[in-house]
């Protein structure tokens, strides 16, 4: 540009320096766009949590409706912060436990996973040493212990947490599975009405409770008869996973819904069972 005149070489550089200015000021005074606007970036840029669904229920306190079952705690968990409070950051989970205790679809029901991380370990089904003078096959509930052991071959036996009866409302012997059923009808026995009048009409007079995801049974139900009776007693599914592992039902044995479902089906009807 040397052989420019020098006036014309002024007039180059102002037009220069004010396509500059300008360009400059375009990027300054730019129209605001979603990308820039905070609400709109705060919603795409929100964390997303992998939470699985309950797909068929349910709810904490079912509505209070005629024929609902009168429940005293929170039965299904539905809240993240409650269920899922131990898994920020990467998520401790044992693969093995997550499959068993996992949602499960049954019988026209859906379960929902149960918090397993919020159980102690002891009470997660298990496979364990166990010396005993019981028959493979055998069904022994330890009281003390809160456990169900089902005797395998070759001193090995898979145990069960289970919740039990408060003192004055157990029952200990040697009896026999007479029947199971999936999905049970309950009927609360006459003493307990009694004790609780709300249950009146759960009663056998007038046809008990419906089966379903808040029946007191659960999923299945194993009958105990000794000498050919009824004891009243039962080895039942429920959906108050919190009692495992407590003394706090009214004499029966409860297990985790997935771990009833899991031995109802290793046990035959006419298994022995012993309570300690």
């Amino acid at each position: 540009m040397s052989f420019l005149p020098q006036s014309l070489r002024k007039s180059l550089s102002l037009v220069s320096a004010t396509a500059a200015m300008l360009s400059l000021g375009g990027c300054i005074l730019v129209t605001d766009t979603s990308r820039m606007n905070p609400d709109v970036f705060v919603q795409e840029t929100a964390p997303v949590f992998n939470v699985p669904p309950y797909a068929d229920p349910p709810t904490n306190n079912p509505p209070p409706m005629p024929g609902a079952i009168p429940q005293r705690r929170q039965l299904y968990p539905t809240d993240f912060h409650q269920t899922y409070r131990q898994t920020y950051g990467l998520p401790i989970s044992n693969p093995v436990h997550r499959a068993m205790y996992g949602v499960l679809r049954d019988g026209g029901h859906t379960l929902p996973a149960i918090p397993y991380s919020r159980i102690d370990p002891r009470f997660l089904r298990q496979e364990v040493s166990y010396q005993t003078t019981e028959a493979p096959g055998t069904i022994v509930v330890d009281p003390r212990q809160h456990f169900l052991y089902l005797v395998q071959p070759g001193g090995k036996a898979i145990r069960y947490g289970v919740g039990l009866g408060k003192d004055g409302f157990s029952w200990s012997g040697r009896g026999t599975i007479q029947w199971k059923a999936k999905w049970p009808r309950w009927t609360p026995p006459g003493e307990m009405v009694e004790r609780q009048p709300e249950l009146r009409q759960f009663a056998a007079s007038e046809g008990g409770a419906n089966p379903g995801l808040n029946n007191p049974l659960g999923a299945r139900a194993l009958y105990i008869f000794q000498d050919g009776k009824d004891t009243l007693y039962r080895v039942h599914g429920t959906p108050d996973w919190q009692s495992v592992g407590k003394a706090t039902s009214s004499g029966c044995v409860r297990m985790l819904n997935q771990d009833v479902i899991d031995l109802f089906d290793r046990v035959p009807a006419s298994t022995p069972i012993v309570v300690l």
